[in-house]
């Protein structure tokens, strides 16, 4: 406009805008991208699994990674109730370097309404989140399911449980070796984490029982999510795994198929049977704190 010889003030801009028709406004998210042809399938043969299993007296668990937390004074979201004037005081940098991190995975028992967290002190890897279902299955399933012969998992496709990964198969085939069940995997259509068991039904709470209280260490984080409760009857347990778990760890041909993946008719890729009769080296036992 200066070009041209007008001159402009920015509030003269902004209510020829507004007069126009304008208005400041934020993003919205509403594009997800292509769907896939099986999107709305997948979710009904998952359903299809887990009524067959839980008819059966099968376990069924929902499983996933939690967003990692710093361990510290540092801030967390939410508000919560304190004497007015005195907030708790927490650091205003929250991004150091060397910081320890929580990193919990959760399993969520869908016919019991009861949830296992294991909070790793390392890496998100496919042995941490084997290790958790592991863990889960000695410490409660193990007893509550004394004549499972099989196990469905539900998981979404990406991360440390994704369909892809080789490490997942094959950490599985030492579970379902030591376990003596045939486990059953249905991954849920990728994009669609967030309509996993585990995210609504486990996670959501433990987010709203920690709200604004920082993480100062790891006792802190396994008190809040073994005291996290519903009305419908939730309860919690967690413990702290202190494994170290590598990143990187490459798997062979030959790893692979000792692991006897069978995949299913339907999408094989995302719907596939891990045999209990793999015959696999039991990993060593993590180093776990109960609560």
């Amino acid at each position: 406009m200066a070009g041209l010889g007008f001159i402009a003030s920015q509030r003269s801009v902004s209510r020829l805008l507004r007069k126009a028709g304008y208005r400041l406004q934020a993003v919205f998210k509403t594009k997800e991208g292509a769907s896939h042809p099986d999107r709305d399938a997948q979710f009904g043969y998952i359903n299809e699994r887990a009524e067959e299993f839980l008819a059966d007296g099968q376990p069924v668990v929902s499983m996933d990674c939690k967003k990692k937390e710093l361990v510290g004074a540092y801030a967390n979201a939410g508000r919560e109730y304190q004497p007015t004037g005195r907030p708790v005081e927490v650091n205003g940098h929250d991004f150091p370097a060397g910081v320890p991190k929580a990193v919990p995975y959760g399993v969520y028992d869908v016919g019991a309404d009861e949830g296992w967290v294991s909070v790793g002190v390392s890496h998100e890897t496919s042995a941490f989140a084997v290790n958790a279902l592991r863990t889960w299955w000695q410490r409660k399933g193990r007893q509550r399911y004394s004549r499972a012969r099989r196990l469905l998992v539900t998981v979404d496709a990406g991360g440390s449980n994704g369909y892809r990964l080789r490490a997942w198969k094959v950490e599985l085939a030492r579970f379902a070796a030591e376990a003596g069940l045939a486990v059953t995997v249905c991954h849920l259509p990728p994009g669609t984490s967030k309509w996993n068991k585990v995210e609504h039904r486990l996670f959501s709470f433990i987010s709203i029982n920690w709200r604004g209280r920082p993480l100062t260490d790891y006792k802190v984080v396994l008190e809040l999510i073994a005291n996290t409760t519903t009305a419908s009857g939730l309860t919690v347990s967690s413990c702290l795994d202190e494994v170290c778990y590598p990143t990187g760890v490459q798997v062979s041909d030959t790893e692979l198929a000792a692991a006897s993946v069978t995949p299913h008719d339907f999408q094989g890729d995302w719907n596939y049977t891990v045999p209990c009769g793999s015959k696999r080296k039991p990993r060593r036992k993590a180093k776990s704190k109960v609560n």
